[in-house]
């Protein structure tokens, strides 16, 4: 019968031999360093919190094991994590040398760079309402100016940090081109915000319209009479000159028709009594043009 020792003696054997040449592999798997860029995450950050200034999206780790080892090793086995759980608003510093840096079993990580990640949190603040201002280019055909200039909806919501939607005072669209028209242009634009920390609640387009108008042009007025308001009951009234010159500006289709009964030129007599006066001569506003200069300014009113 054959002693117990030597049952499967072949397979020991060969056990021994298979241990003896792995480590010999081992031992002859030399220690060396290789180098990884690895994309920068930011874990549990939490909702009522953000991230302001210029944080890096990368880091890069160089890391030591065996040949084999590393050379079996690849980016997406390496991560550089940072934990915001507990980040409150402020300048935060996180050492990445700090076991932030994860790696595989028997591998070390010998550096990070940077090795310091700084950090600017803050609040992320309130929904804030502000009006769209559509930009507009070119210039249109000759003759022609814009007019005026709306966008549909005129009010969006944004958010994003407390301290930058503080300075928000407007968000802008894609831009519009009006070179060479003479019609009106409506388009329907993007939505934007100028300010890469800050986004749109929800992201809109905006349909926006150009109006295009004549050029508006000047006229003069001449013997525009005056008139007077608010006189004292009983006072008669005498004005030097009795009229004056008024230069208009508005579109020409409307000041073609215009003349001087259309324009009103009066003083204010309100508060004076029986005496002489040198008052100011106020043009009322009309639709059709804007008042840019009255020759003379001031007139001399006598009461009695």
């Amino acid at each position: 019968m054959a002693h117990p020792f030597a049952r499967g003696l072949g397979l020991k054997a060969l056990a021994v031999a298979l241990a003896v040449l792995l480590r010999l592999a081992v031992a002859g798997d030399p220690i060396v360093e290789r180098g990884f860029r690895i994309p920068l995450e930011f874990e549990n950050l939490p909702g009522a919190v953000e991230i302001l200034g210029d944080a890096p999206d990368t880091v890069e780790v160089r890391v030591r094991g065996l040949s084999g080892v590393l050379r079996r090793l690849e980016a997406g086995d390496v991560a550089a994590i940072i934990p915001l759980g507990s980040a409150r608003a402020g300048t935060r510093l996180f050492d990445m040398t700090d076991g932030l840096v994860q790696v595989p079993l028997g591998v070390e990580v010998t550096q990070v760079i940077p090795s310091t990640v700084s950090l600017r949190l803050d609040v992320q603040g309130l929904p804030k309402l502000v009006p769209v201002v559509p930009v507009v280019e070119g210039e249109p055909a000759t003759g022609f100016v814009v007019g005026a200039v709306t966008a549909d909806p005129a009010m969006v919501e944004v958010i994003g940090p407390l301290s930058r939607l503080g300075e928000l005072t407007y968000v802008i669209t894609e831009s519009l081109d009006v070179t060479g028209t003479a019609v009106p242009v409506t388009s329907t634009v993007t939505v934007g915000v100028d300010d890469p920390y800050l986004r749109l609640a929800t992201p809109r387009a905006a349909r926006v319209t150009v109006d295009i108008v004549r050029e508006p042009v000047q006229r003069t007025l001449e013997d525009v009479p005056v008139q007077t308001r608010n006189a004292a009951d009983g006072l008669t009234w005498e004005a030097t000159p009795a009229s004056v010159t008024v230069t208009v500006f508005g579109p020409p289709e409307l000041l073609r028709e215009l003349d001087g009964e259309d324009v009103t030129a009066y003083l204010d007599l309100a508060g004076h009594g029986a005496g002489v006066y040198n008052l100011a001569v106020t043009i009322d506003p009309h639709r059709a043009f804007d008042a840019v200069t009255v020759e003379p300014t001031v007139v001399q009113v006598t009461l009695q």
